[in-house]
């Protein structure tokens, strides 16, 4: 793989876990209201990732409302840009979430940054983390294409290694040696989100592929316009596809590294990640009119064979 965009990914991530020290718990009036929040985020996660609620649910109990509050929080400052609000200035109200990332609330309104700021001062997470994914989602607003994949692999880390940044000191890790594990799987999710969606993107504006590696495949924005599988997008996709599935190999011994009650979830998670690809390919690469998903009963079929691979060898040893 590019050695330029790993040692820029892992000075981001370095950077970021020395960048400030976690926030002080504070205990507020409201802890009351903490069931009720978390529940709240817990539906926010099933509404609008059944895949990663589907991964979460194999955490003992704490650590699953940890994380799914984790999603109810990226979900929230993502749609601020995606969807926004009438009336609301994107840019103020992620500059809201930047104070709640940087002084938690003992009191809020709001169950999604109760539950978040519980959740943020309880694992110890660091703040920069989340600040880098606001970041990461407000470069939406100013940027909508990327001509290499160095350029887009440190977006990738801002949206999605950066949740598994966050996510990694919920469920707890032996060392920081996990930390370039974490980054290549959230390259690997982002990089398959961004192949399912090129046709919802593209009517959204955006175009996440390399534009460079589109035109060394004879393509370009024209292509994605037309909607039309050629020979010429089929070989572009196959590159692309071999280049995620890399990434997840090389981000699977990681799950070594965490916290042993956390390994199936996030082997589910993994798997059912990179599942995807295997639908975007039986839909003979066809992302401009069909959504490439796995059904429930899918993903439960999975599970026996994810399990019995994390049996027979160590996620180290596997490849």
């Amino acid at each position: 793989m590019e050695a330029n965009w790993e040692d820029q990914l892992l000075s981001l991530a370095f950077q970021a876990n020395h960048a400030c020290p976690p926030a002080p718990v504070v205990v507020g009036r409201n802890d009351g209201r903490l069931p009720q929040a978390y529940r709240h985020a817990a539906l926010v996660t099933a509404r609008y990732s059944k895949s990663f609620y589907f991964a979460s649910a194999f955490l003992p109990s704490p650590k699953r409302r940890a994380v799914r509050a984790l999603y109810a929080f990226c979900r929230t400052v993502d749609d601020i840009v995606d969807v926004g609000e009438d009336g609301c200035d994107p840019h103020e109200a992620l500059q809201v979430w930047r104070q709640i990332v940087s002084h938690p609330p003992a009191e809020a309104d709001d169950p999604v940054a109760l539950a978040w700021g519980d959740t943020l001062q309880r694992y110890l997470i660091p703040r920069h983390y989340a600040l880098q994914l606001i970041d990461g989602v407000a470069r939406d607003m100013e940027q909508s294409r990327y001509q290499t994949f160095d350029q887009l692999a440190t977006y990738c880390y801002s949206v999605a290694s950066t949740v598994g940044l966050m996510s990694m000191h919920i469920i707890g890790y032996q060392s920081q040696d996990a930390i370039p594990y974490a980054i290549k799987l959230g390259v690997a999710l982002q990089l398959t989100n961004i192949l399912r969606d090129v046709g919802e993107d593209y009517r959204n504006g955006r175009v996440y592929l390399p534009l460079q590696e589109l035109d060394s495949f004879g393509l370009d924005e024209s292509h994605i316009f037309a909607g039309q599988v050629t020979e010429r997008w089929r070989q572009f996709m196959c590159f692309q596809i071999a280049r995620a599935r890399q990434l997840y190999a090389e981000a699977w011994p990681g799950i070594r590294l965490l916290n042993r009650d956390g390994h199936f979830a996030i082997a589910v998670a993994l798997d059912v990640y990179r599942a995807i690809l295997e639908k975007i390919e039986a839909n003979d690469y066809d992302v401009f009119h069909k959504r490439a998903s796995l059904s429930a009963f899918e993903k439960i079929q999975r599970l026996p064979r994810i399990w019995a691979q994390m049996q027979l060898t160590s996620p180290l040893e596997q490849r």
